[in-house]
């Protein structure tokens, strides 16, 4: 069975739970991700998803209506939206449990963490898919096969 090590993005970018959703908003602006990891000390404490911080935001953000009361939201923290609850799989975890994982919890990120909790790698659906897609058309290059780091959570 192959691991998920085989497919995570290893570039994990991670933002603090003192962080300010303008910075997770910056970061997800900047690159092409929908998903941080929260780290604290190098330790994983939650997660949090484009759509975690749009739920948060005012929808006046960055529009002609915006007013100080809607770029106050960007001053929120992380740790008050973080999803707390981290669904994570091991290295070795296979791609098969990974993607069962990843449905039963009905997630579309999956942080690897190591014995100490601390990021290894992050596997999106994306990734799971791309595998799948190699796995049912071999003649695909490895190039292809690859967990491209424009798609690290």
């Amino acid at each position: 069975m192959t691991p998920v090590s085989e497919i995570m993005s290893r570039g994990v970018v991670s933002v603090g739970p003192d962080d300010s959703l303008e910075t997770v908003r910056r970061l997800f602006d900047r690159h092409r991700f929908h998903h941080l990891l929260v780290c604290d000390d190098g330790i994983a404490r939650g997660v949090i998803s484009e759509r975690d911080l749009l739920k948060h935001l005012s929808p006046f953000v960055g529009t002609l209506s915006e007013k100080s009361r809607d770029t106050w939201t960007l001053k929120k923290r992380v740790h008050q939206v973080m999803n707390r609850t981290i669904v994570w799989a091991e290295p070795t975890t296979p791609i098969t449990e990974a993607a069962l994982m990843m449905a039963a919890n009905r997630i579309s990120c999956l942080p690897v963490l190591d014995e100490q909790s601390r990021p290894m790698g992050m596997v999106t659906t994306v990734d799971v898919l791309r595998w799948i897609s190699c796995q049912l058309h071999p003649e695909l290059d490895d190039g292809q096969r690859a967990g491209d780091q424009s798609d690290a959570a």
